[in-house]
């Protein structure tokens, strides 16, 4: 009878997420099958529990299926002697999913940021074909890539598909992978250390593949931004290969060193713009077909219609559904992904900075006018900062246009938003007030 529970297995497989089959039904064991009722064994009681309240009639429905016939069903615990038995020993070391690979330094790259699961369309197909030509070629005259787009729109994505596809087909190749932010602390900690000859030995002679984020934060910082010019003066004679990506062209990061803005404009630059509709279906397919999900067109072209931002906001409508579904034990369908979509976007009003000012001024108690003076009275900064922040995560406003909405260069808007995003790592009360105004604002609350 085990082979019967080995064919629920699969059709049950097929019916649920693969997260939840990992989850709540892999671990079950076969006890057995006697007059007319399954008994199964779950590993612990929040386990069992979760598996009566949530899959038992799917698990019966399934089974009728599989037999004709109308069976009951028992679920258990495992005895501690059964436990041992079926369950793996604490001391083997389990592989954990979606495990990212350790380039030879700086930050993991994420196992999925690949070329192959990368969706390309007509917004991204220049800078697909840029990264591929840089990372499969040993020798190129063209080693040098800036990848442009606002956040969420896949230049971290391909960046590190640079890395995944050198360190796969060049494995002696010394990869780097950092962040701007990154570069800097190292930088720093390198001289209050006197180790400034290790870290300069690091970044000009032992590095083949450098991958930097986020180059915009470099910002104001005049002595690190000396440093990461004459690191790319060495790379570039060497040959190696150099990839960039930011939020803004390099003619337009404010207080960037010349000699900087140049290095970084003359390789080739490429833009990455929102996906269009098709390409929004595609990324949504490939997405669920990656997590073993079944999605009707109807739905796909729902998400795809509403959700319009960006990738991260399609990947996140289609998990929140994923979700939604699993955890209440619902079908899919467009009811269910109009719930979830309805949380995630804002048609009702249009946000402006005006409105945010006005959100961020009540929330904080002061004047639109105390917000706009030359204060730096920190009770007035932190609004400020917070309040150009949102306008622009909210708004398309550029840079420039921002700051002059709050009698600011735009140099000032840059280091106000680098500030708030630090705060929001590392400051649980800035991090608490920006989720507040933000839900605010995208629930249409003003």
């Amino acid at each position: 009878m085990e082979n019967l529970w080995s064919d629920l297995k699969k059709a049950l497989k097929q019916r649920l997420a693969s997260h939840t089959f990992r989850m709540w039904i892999e671990p079950i064991v076969f006890e057995k099958c006697e007059e007319g009722v399954l008994t199964l064994s779950c590993p612990n009681q929040f386990s069992k529990r979760r598996v009566v309240e949530q899959y038992s009639r799917l698990i019966e429905a399934e089974l009728q299926l599989l037999t004709g016939t109308v069976h009951g069903l028992k679920v258990t615990t495992l005895s501690r002697d059964k436990k041992r038995k079926e369950m793996p020993s604490l001391n083997q070391q389990l592989q954990l999913p979606n495990i990212q690979v350790q380039p030879h330094s700086g930050r993991f790259l994420k196992k999925d940021y690949t070329f192959d699961q990368f969706v390309v369309g007509g917004n991204n197909d220049f800078a697909y074909t840029a990264a591929l030509s840089l990372a499969a070629k040993k020798k190129s005259d063209q080693n040098t890539l800036f990848l442009l787009s606002k956040t969420g729109l896949g230049k971290s994505h391909l960046s590190q598909a640079v890395g995944h596809h050198i360190l796969s087909e060049f494995p002696t190749e010394r990869v780097y992978y950092v962040t701007a932010e990154d570069f800097t602390n190292e930088m720093v900690d390198s001289f209050r250390n006197n180790m400034v000859g290790r870290f300069k030995k690091k970044y000009q002679d032992q590095c083949d593949v450098l991958l930097m984020e986020d180059i915009h934060y470099l910002s104001g910082k005049q002595r690190t931004q000396v440093e990461l010019a004459q690191t790319i003066d060495t790379l570039f004679n060497s040959g190696k290969k150099v990839i960039f990506s930011s939020c803004y062209l390099p003619t337009d990061i404010p207080r960037l060193d010349d000699q900087l803005r140049s290095r970084l404009s003359s390789g080739l630059i490429s833009n990455i713009d929102p996906p269009d509709y098709r390409t929004r279906i595609r990324i949504l397919r490939k997405k669920a077909a990656n997590r073993s999900f079944r999605i009707t067109d109807d739905v796909l072209n729902y998400l795809a219609g509403e959700l319009t931002e960006d990738v991260r906001q399609l990947n996140s409508g289609l998990m929140g559904v994923i979700s939604k579904s699993s955890l209440l034990g619902v079908p899919v369908d467009v009811k269910l992904a109009e719930s979830v979509v309805k949380c995630m976007i804002h048609q009702k009003k249009t946000i402006t900075i005006d409105v945010i000012k006005k959100i961020v001024c009540k929330h904080f108690n002061v004047t639109l006018k105390d917000l706009i003076s030359k204060s730096r009275k920190q009770a007035i900064v932190r609004p400020r900062q917070v309040a150009i922040f949102l306008s622009r995560k909210y708004t398309d406003q550029p840079l420039q246009s921002i700051g002059k909405c709050f009698n600011r260069y735009h140099a000032t808007a840059l280091h106000a938003i680098g500030t708030v995003e630090k705060g929001i790592k590392k400051n649980p009360v800035i991090q608490q007030q920006v989720d507040f105004l933000s839900r605010k604002i995208e629930s249409c609350d003003f």
